[in-house]
């Protein structure tokens, strides 16, 4: 994996940060379909992104999630700490795991980045809390 992906994903997840700051995302369902993507396309044209996918932790246990190849998903939570959580990935050369994680003041949620089409089943666990959520990831192209 090179290491010129991880700073693109960092920025996805800083612009979801920033975009869920400033009230532009929509609230998720949750169905036990696919988790609606919040942001809107504008949003991404605008700065010049890719908008990430964002999904509630507590929206995703047992669902799948689409994802386009080349873009993130993030997961964001009110309750659980973000930075505790781990995951699994069945298929490491489908999906990246990037933990969450804190900087001084900043926080940021923990993703995943589409590395190739296919489906992979992830298994997330918090440390501190003892969540588990266990979802699939279908990458598009």
């Amino acid at each position: 994996m090179s290491h010129h992906r991880r700073p693109a994903l960092r920025l996805a997840v800083a612009a979801a940060l920033l975009l869920a700051a400033s009230g532009g995302l929509a609230a998720c369902s949750s169905s036990s379909s696919t988790p609606a993507p919040s942001p809107t396309s504008s949003a991404s044209s605008s700065a010049g992104v890719v908008a990430p996918i964002i999904v509630a932790v507590s929206d995703v246990d047992g669902t799948t999630v689409e994802v386009p190849l080349g873009n993130a998903l993030v997961l964001t939570s009110d309750t659980e700490p973000l930075a505790d959580w781990t995951a699994e990935v069945s298929d490491p050369s489908v999906l990246r795991f990037e933990p969450g994680s804190s900087s001084g003041s900043a926080q940021f949620n923990p993703g995943f980045e589409a590395l190739a089409t296919g489906s992979t089943e992830v298994t997330m666990s918090n440390s501190s809390t003892g969540t588990t959520v266990t979802f699939t990831v279908d990458v598009t192209s």
